[in-house]
This record gives C-alpha cells, structure tokens and sequence, in this order.
C-alpha cells in the first residue's frame, strides 16, 4: 500500500520543479493526482505521465482559482490535500534581477574577504518597482490565500484535509537582494500557522515547507554564487527537487497526524531553528 492511498491531491505550479517532484511522488504513493500550472501544455505533460488530471490557471486570479476548484469538485468530488507550490523567482521575464545579484553578491564577497570596506551595495528595495513588488506578492501570498480558501470550502465539509504551503528560508531567516520574495515567503508561514489554528476543529491540518538551496530552474540564474552558497550550507551542497516531494508525502500522509502549524525546512543546515 501507498502512504496516500485513495487520497485526492492538488499541487499548484506542479508542470515542472519542484511541483512536479511533488505530483509524481504523490501519485507512486497511491494519490490521484490533480496537476495545475499556468502553462496548460506543462501541466497536461506532468499529469499525462502519471494519470492525472491537468487544470491550466494563474492561482493569482481569484475568479481562474475559483473554476478551477469547481473543476476539481465536479470531476472528483472531493479534496484531500491542497500542494500551494506555485510560485516565481522575479527573474523569468528579466534576467538583469539573477544577473545583479550574481554581481553584487560575488563583489561583496571579495570586498569582505580583502579585509572591506564593503563598496558595492544591493540597492534593491530602493530600485523596485510597485508592479514587481505587487506580482511577487499575487503569486505568492495572494495565490496560496485563494487556493486555501477554496480548498477549505470543500474540506470543510469533509471535516478532513491537509494544505501545505510552499515557504522557503528566504521567508524565515531573510536575504539581501530579494525584499518582495522574502516579504511573501514569511506571509505564507504566518499565513499557515493562523489558519492551522483556525480549521483544526475541521480535522484540516496546514503545515508549511521551506526549502532551502534546490537544483532548480529558479537557482538556475545564479550562476558563479552557487558556489558561495554551497560553501555556506553544512551538507556542503544543494538540494534536490525530490527532498522537498518526499517531506511533503509525509506532511500529507496520516504519519504527520498530529503535526499541523509547523515548518519542516529540508535546507542542509543553512538555516537552523527551533
């Protein structure tokens, strides 16, 4: 037997990353598998592959969140666990943000190293834009919120649920050059810990992920700062898109019965807590 058996899941942004590690650990451990993305041709890819079903929306648009769960409703009825992984980087559409923090993080490093003064600086928060600072927060903050909402109308009457939403150590121990991703991650983890209070009377459990460094295509853009990173982490190494599928197969299996309001952060050890 699978540790989802006979579950109904949803994983937001699962046409590729670490959404699709997410849909197809689901689906070996026995779920059936709702795969969303933005792209329809990703997410009809990744649920194709293992019997899914693909529902194209932009979970920042409130009313494409709502059809999109009266979708799911109509075809299978209920909802299990709620995956909130969609997400972006801020680099997709402008590769100068991944470029800038390469150059300022790697000459920081040597102004530091040759004993500083530190002379090049982020400049970032003083730089952003009202439409960058607000599409990282829709995606993010406002996407999780509307998915979450949507998905506890159907739990709610279930009295049973798990919702797990997509954090990262940017949103816990904070970092230089990224003020709107770090501002949305940490929302996403106060987020999690209110609404985990709020729906344990439904027999719902919310907990939250927070990646640390991933092979992926948002750290892609890093370039030459991985290994300043790698350097940082204790595992002396990055993360594979299969250590945050496997942490959320067991948030969402009945062996995390008695976890809810949590963050279970696999990171290397670049960031500790609790």
């Amino acid at each position: 037997m699978g540790r989802l058996d006979r579950k109904v899941a949803l994983v937001t942004g699962g046409g590729a990353g670490l959404g699709e590690a997410i849909a197809r650990r689901f689906h070996q451990e026995g779920a059936r598998v709702v795969v969303n993305d933005l792209r329809k041709e990703s997410a009809e890819r990744v649920a194709g592959a293992i019997g899914g079903l693909a529902i194209a929306a932009d979970v920042s648009d409130p009313a494409a969140v709502r059809d999109m769960f009266g979708a799911l409703r109509e075809q299978l009825g209920r909802l299990d666990v709620l995956v909130n992984n969609a997400g972006i980087g801020g680099h997709e559409s402008n590769p100068d943000v991944a470029r800038h923090f390469n150059q300022v993080a790697t000459a920081q490093a040597a102004e530091l190293a040759a004993g500083g003064p530190v002379r090049t600086h982020w400049d970032v928060t003083v730089n952003l834009g009202d439409e960058e600072w607000q599409r990282m927060l829709a995606v993010h903050l406002n996407g999780t919120f509307y998915c979450t909402r949507e998905a506890l109308a159907i739990m709610g009457a279930q009295m049973s649920g798990c919702i797990i939403n997509m954090g990262s150590i940017m949103g816990t121990s904070g970092g230089a050059g990224a003020p709107a991703y770090c501002a949305a991650k940490a929302g996403i983890l106060g987020f999690t810990r209110s609404v985990a209070r709020e729906v344990v009377t439904r027999n719902v459990r919310v907990n939250a992920i927070a990646p640390g460094w991933i092979e992926s295509a948002m750290t892609a853009p890093l370039g030459g700062m991985k290994r300043l990173l790698e350097l940082q982490t204790p595992m002396g190494r990055f993360g594979e898109p299969d250590d945050i599928a496997w942490a959320a197969v067991y948030l969402a299996s009945d062996e995390a019965k008695f976890v809810t309001g949590q963050v279970l952060s696999p990171n290397g050890g670049w960031h500790m807590s609790q």
